[in-house]
C-alpha cells in the first residue's frame, strides 16, 4: 500500500495539470516558452505517473483497468471483473 500522502500528490499533480492544459497548448502554439517556463512544474503532463485506484502502487499498472497486475490478478481469480477468466488447458 502506497502512502496516503503519495496519492494525494498524483491527485493535486492531476487537477493542475487539467487546470494548466489549455494555457500550456495556447503557449506552445504561440511558441512562448519563457511564459511556459513561468507555469508550476506540476501543471506538466509528463509529471503524472499512472497508479493502482485501489492500493496506490506504482509500478505494474495495467491500464486498461486502472489497477496494479496484483489486485487485477486478486480480482480475476474471484470473479470480480466482467468479461475476464483465468485461464487452463
Amino acid at each position: 500500500m502506497a502512502k496516503e500522502s503519495m496519492k494525494a500528490r498524483e491527485v493535486k499533480r492531476a487537477k493542475l495539470c487539467a487546470k494548466y492544459a489549455e494555457k500550456r497548448k495556447q503557449l506552445k502554439a504561440e511558441g512562448n516558452y519563457a511564459a511556459l517556463d513561468k507555469l508550476p512544474k506540476n501543471a506538466s503532463p509528463v509529471r503524472l505517473h499512472n497508479r493502482c485506484s485501489l492500493t496506490g502502487r506504482p509500478k505494474g499498472y495495467m491500464r486498461v483497468f486502472g489497477i496494479s497486475r496484483i489486485q487485477f490478478r486478486e480480482m480475476a481469480s474471484k470473479g470480480l471483473i466482467p468479461g475476464v477468466r483465468k485461464a487452463s488447458w
